[in-house]
């Protein structure tokens, strides 16, 4: 009986349904499939280490299709389809945190506007950047996110309980924008970014900061889905495709980070990501 609950929990019910749903995609079109699989795999190595999914997920949709003999996707479609995945990742992840806790609203209020603004102003404009700013753009951001996933995951020595805090809006509200303005460009959410800055800067509470992020990618995530979406910059079947792999690989990915120690794995696609990041500078520089 306990393997019966087992086999019946949530995860192996989610890893079948994704299943089923990726042999339909690779009889009926092997992009679609593989798409599926990368947003699975993305998001839940993003899941695994607590990342945000769009720095795991660009360089794989930028390199990996490529290298198993399906067409190269332009950085302009990529930004597109993973600003949905943002979207949609934002609204499961914030849901679920309001299911324990509620979130800050005055941190979130500051942030989560004036990073919406951002993003939704940078993706707007990236209709009109060329490929090589907007490779610039996330190489930047994945090196500064390498940098990040080096170090201590627990932020050793920071409360991690919930306790009174106080923060500068006005600085908050500058980071905010300009975050959202280059996560907007790319496609991301800019999480990866802003939980440091929050603990760092702002002297947020780990615990308050960490839900605020859901909160405030959410916003960024919708408003950069905007902006993208009424220049003509999504492609909707793409990204459909690449959010039904993103959801359950990421619900995965959570599950198997309180089972793993992922500080290994963690250093492991910090290095990773940083090569690609690397790797695209070179590119532009070239």
């Amino acid at each position: 009986m306990a393997v019966l609950r087992a086999a019946a929990g949530p995860v192996p019910t989610m890893a079948a349904a994704w299943f089923a749903a990726f042999l339909l995609a690779f009889f009926h079109a092997r992009s679609d499939a593989l798409l599926i699989a990368l947003g699975f795999l993305g998001a839940m190595l993003a899941g695994l280490v607590g990342l945000g999914g769009a720095v795991v997920m660009i360089p794989l949709l930028l390199y990996v299709p490529p290298l198993l003999g399906q067409p190269a996707l332009d950085i302009h479609t990529v930004a597109g389809i993973t600003m949905v995945q943002v979207a949609a990742a934002g609204v499961a992840g914030l849901l679920g945190h309001l299911h324990h806790r509620p979130i800050r609203g005055r941190l979130v209020a500051v942030l989560g506007s004036s990073t919406a603004l951002g993003s939704l102003t940078g993706a707007v404009v990236s209709r009109w950047v060329g490929s090589e700013v907007l490779a610039g753009v996330f190489a930047s951001l994945a090196l500064a996110a390498s940098v990040l996933m080096f170090l201590p995951q627990s932020w050793s020595g920071l409360e991690a309980g919930e306790q009174p805090y106080d923060f500068s809006a006005p600085m908050a509200a500058a980071a905010g924008v300009l975050v959202g303005a280059m996560g907007g460009m790319v496609g991301a959410g800019g999480g990866i970014l802003l939980v440091p800055f929050m603990i760092y800067a702002l002297k947020v509470p780990l615990r308050s900061a960490i839900g605020a992020s859901l909160g405030i990618v959410l916003f960024s995530g919708i408003a950069g889905l905007a902006g993208k979406a009424v220049t003509g910059q999504v492609n909707w079947l793409m990204a459909l495709a690449l959010v039904a792999g993103a959801l359950p690989g990421a619900r995965l990915g959570a599950s198997l980070s309180r089972r793993t120690p992922a500080g290994v794995l963690s250093r492991v696609l910090g290095v990773l990501i940083g090569i690609a990041a690397l790797g695209m500078w070179w590119d532009v520089l070239r």
